[in-house]
């Protein structure tokens, strides 16, 4: 497993690869994005195959590399953690995945100078068919809070075409993200079939996907 995550560091991104962003200042009055965020993602080498063993294992080789310090200090988990929702329509955790939970695996990551994001969808399912926020913005946002998330990316899959229906559920979720407590970078990602860069600083994202991948990169997601 060392082996294969320290060659993972050589695939490490930008998050905005694929994104412009905006500058939208935190609680505190500083930038909450001054620069495209940095760091690594799930989802290109692992998709839904996620568990806490590799954030963690992930976090300590991104220290031990010297990319924290150099500005690469985003971990992102995308699509695959989610475990339904409890009786309390809480959004919860695969319970074998992140046996720990997300608060445990964020304090952890924040321990090594590192952001923790997550991922969602403006949906009732996302991408590879697991629980989404649909409905459930304002629960979820400070759900993401509790558990001390930075940053949240928010797909568009199973949504519908128009524009004017992903411009509400992202407003939706960004307000829902102002509300939830804590300051988390909201990522807009619906490909750019819709055109974001015409309104996804309006409706309060920091940064937005502006092209879908093509060929062999297909897989890879911003």
């Amino acid at each position: 497993m060392n082996r294969r995550i320290t060659f993972l560091l050589f695939i490490l991104f930008f998050f905005t690869s694929l994104s412009s962003f905006a500058q939208v200042k935190a609680s505190d009055g500083n930038l909450l994005a001054p620069t495209p965020p940095m760091g690594w993602m799930t989802w290109n080498y692992f998709g839904i195959n996620i568990n806490e063993d590799i954030i963690h294992q992930m976090a300590d080789q991104m220290v031990k590399s010297g990319m924290v310090k150099a500005g690469y200090d985003h971990i992102m988990i995308d699509d695959g953690w989610q475990g339904g929702r409890d009786n309390k329509n809480n959004i919860i955790p695969d319970p074998k995945k992140f046996p720990s939970g997300i608060k445990a695996l964020a304090d952890y990551v924040h321990s090594k100078g590192i952001k923790l994001g997550i991922y969602s969808d403006a949906a009732q399912l996302t991408c590879a068919n697991f629980t989404a926020s649909l409905g459930f913005e304002e629960q979820d946002a400070k759900t993401f809070a509790s558990w001390g998330i930075d940053y949240l990316k928010y797909d568009y899959c199973h949504a519908p075409s128009d524009s004017n229906t992903a411009k509400i559920r992202y407003k939706k979720m960004a307000d829902a993200l102002r509300n939830g407590g804590r300051d988390i970078v909201f990522s807009i990602c619906e490909w750019g079939g819709r055109q974001p860069w015409f309104w996804a600083a309006g409706v309060g994202g920091q940064l937005w996907r502006t092209t879908r991948c093509k060929g062999f990169m297909e897989k890879c997601d911003a």
